[in-house]
């Protein structure tokens, strides 16, 4: 076998593994946050003495609530401790395996009464429950954030990064999913007892400990079947804090005010989704059902996901949050309305669930670019501080939502030994205030945020990273540190001497004062020349380390090992593609070589959008160097032709 074919099936070995992998930590997740309540109300306890039953459950539910907002409070040491991990194995792949095999076996054992002292000793259970529960959650916290962090690890690569990604992506959105498609057969396949169509302990049991080995072998399967790339890219320079989290949270307005309207959000849907058991089990009387809805979610969600690009070439985001969440509202209504009526259930959960992956996305861009947004408002950018917002809410979320449906089972007569022919009128009715009443008001009340704190759009953005582009490099020359990639390094002042720089891009030479962009011509952007290009493949014009990056990913910052700072920047108003069209190869910090592929653009693409798509080059730190032009304009030229000259000023004859 040639090297060429290993290396195919090296990289198809790591993509499906990592998915698998995803697929596996989903399926965990689901079985944790949305089905264990439902074992723990209705069945972990059935002493034949309901206010005991009810009393040990209320216990229950608060603390798995308590312990999971806790949790949040260890979560950014949990990253901290990654980030300080070195192994053979590597910095992630020891914590996935270990995190996914630890909690999945503690999951299972959660799953049981612990041996029957859930009645003999209920307090005694009470404290072994909470400390088990409280181990399993941190190491699948471990088991989570080394799982996505690894990312990155995978390959240096943005191209196969990005598919990696979406192999990811479909694998956790099956997964997650497909429990919902297989767990109330299995349950009820593996029982003894079917108890009205809600199953016995050892149907749960059983399918609990098949999705608990399912995870821990896809978590081994990732160790096994992936390679962490070692570099000095990867070497962590800054340790997170929670008070940096809550303090970035609170300054960037942008941030805070999304993030509030997706904590209503996320908690309305989680609990809606989390009770969606319930109304099959005990409204309808026909859990079995319960399987239609799951799979019909397993193919809409993947569905959904990749629809998601085809939207936002058509509409602006904030459009699509709008119809997405009316169309939540609808499923919602219909849902509340439809009785004993099967078809109408599935048509209402359906039109609440489709959007889901949406609201999702638009949410996680919003969020990305308010890393940009608080970089221009604070002058420091703080990426990884910011992306961590979002799972945090989502777990706070969760905690909520399983906080209300244990006190909910119990005030409606959903627990231990009840059917659908046993609940009263009162029950029914007080389980859908909570199930549909609770929620629209949380989804009401993150519109609202939305539609009056949330002013972070696509030209917003657009405006901001021009201008970040207009600025990133002034800190060379007075010491600030508002580049577009913000570093606590110290850049040292430009080396006297002459730097030639080629053409980073093959095709025909522009008099920068002639491109469509003022900014640009006018020179205010710096010292520099524009390239017509005939390629779409971006090269370093010489060595240095890359000091700018951008999430639209068009344009790249970097500074010379002379202490040029040099921006390149592909096409004009290229923004507004937000990264569609372009594939990059660098990253913050990263060193390259004179002659390294930096990039690569889909020219059809800019052009099919009515852009230009002059490669423009400039130095922002003109203020340092005497240029000369060495090649002019109208003449074609290559990736190794120099086409200027800096030297830096009041050189030494």
């Amino acid at each position: 076998m040639n090297n060429s074919s290993k290396s195919q099936e090296h990289v198809g070995r790591a993509r499906f593994a990592y998915s698998m992998g995803a697929f596996g930590h989903d399926a965990f997740y689901a079985l944790l946050s949305t089905y264990f309540i439902m074992y723990v109300t209705g069945h972990l306890f059935h002493s034949g003495n309901k206010a005991f039953n009810d009393h040990m459950i209320l216990w229950i539910t608060t603390i798995i609530a308590v312990l999971r907002i806790i949790e949040l409070l260890i979560d950014p040491m949990i990253g901290n401790a990654i980030d300080r991990t070195h192994t053979r194995w590597g910095k992630f792949k020891p914590w996935v395996v270990g995190g996914g095999i630890i909690s999945a076996v503690i999951l299972a054992a959660l799953f049981t009464p612990l041996g029957g002292l859930n009645v003999s000793s209920p307090y005694l259970y009470l404290i072994i429950f909470a400390i088990l529960y409280i181990i399993m959650d941190i190491f699948y916290s471990f088991n989570d954030v080394g799982f996505w962090s690894m990312l990155p690890a995978l390959s240096f690569n943005s191209h196969e990064r990005d598919k990696i990604a979406t192999f990811a992506r479909v694998g956790s959105t099956v997964g997650g999913q497909i429990v919902g498609f297989v767990i109330m057969p299995m349950v009820l396949f593996f029982s003894a007892n079917q108890n009205g169509g809600t199953g016995d302990d050892r149907g749960w049991f059983i399918f609990a400990a098949i999705i608990a080995a399912i995870a821990a072998i896809t978590a081994v399967g990732v160790g096994l079947g992936t390679h962490e790339q070692q570099s000095l890219l990867r070497e962590n320079k800054e340790q997170t804090k929670l008070k940096d989290v809550f303090k970035v949270l609170v300054k960037n307005d942008q941030l805070f005010s999304i993030a509030m309207s997706y904590l209503f959000y996320t908690t309305g849907i989680t609990l809606v989704n989390s009770m969606e058991l319930y109304y099959f089990t005990y409204i309808l009387g026909n859990a079995k059902a319960f399987s239609i809805l799951g799979g019909l979610n397993t193919v809409v969600g993947v569905i959904s996901v990749l629809t998601f690009p085809m939207f936002t070439n058509k509409i602006s985001r904030r459009k699509l949050f709008y119809g997405s969440v009316s169309m939540l509202a609808l499923g919602l209504l219909v849902f509340a309305f439809a009785g004993h009526s099967l078809v109408m259930v599935l048509i209402g959960a359906e039109l609440f669930f489709i959007p889901q992956p949406l609201v999702f996305l638009v949410v996680l861009m919003t969020i990305t670019d308010s890393v940009e947004y608080g970089q221009l408002k604070l002058g420091h950018r703080d990426e990884s501080l910011t992306l961590s917002v979002r799972p945090l809410l989502d777990k706070f979320a969760g905690a909520v939502s399983g906080w209300i449906i244990g006190p909910t089972a119990i005030a409606a007569g959903m627990t231990a030994g009840a059917t659908a022919s046993s609940l009263s009128a009162s029950g029914v009715t007080t389980f859908k205030l909570v199930m549909f009443l609770a929620p629209a008001i949380m989804l009401a009340i993150s519109v609202i945020i939305f539609a009056t704190k949330v002013k972070l759009d696509e030209k917003m953005h657009a405006k901001i990273v021009d201008e970040l582009e207009q600025t990133w490099g002034k800190q060379f020359t007075k010491g600030n540190s508002n580049e577009a990639d913000s570093t606590d390094e110290t850049v040292a002042a430009p080396k006297p001497g002459v730097t030639e720089i080629p053409a980073p891009v093959a095709g025909t030479v522009v008099d920068l004062k002639n491109v469509s962009d003022p900014a640009f011509a006018s020179g205010s952007m710096g010292q520099g020349f524009a390239i017509k290009p005939s390629d779409g493949k971006v090269y370093a014009p010489f060595s240095g380390t890359v000091r700018a990056t951008f999430s639209t990913r068009h344009a790249v910052g970097l500074v010379s090992d002379s202490g040029i700072a040099l921006l390149i920047h592909v096409g004009i108003d290229t923004v507004k593609l937000h990264g569609t069209g372009f594939v990059t190869y660098f990253h913050k910090g990263q060193h390259v070589t004179k002659g390294d592929e930096l990039m690569e653009f889909w020219d059809p693409t800019i052009k099919k959008a009515g852009l230009d798509d002059t490669v423009i080059v400039t130095v922002t730190n003109s203020e340092e160097f005497d240029f000369k032009q060495l090649i002019p304009a109208n003449q074609e030229v290559t990736t190794t032709d120099n086409v200027m000259e800096v030297t830096k000023k009041d050189q030494e004859k």
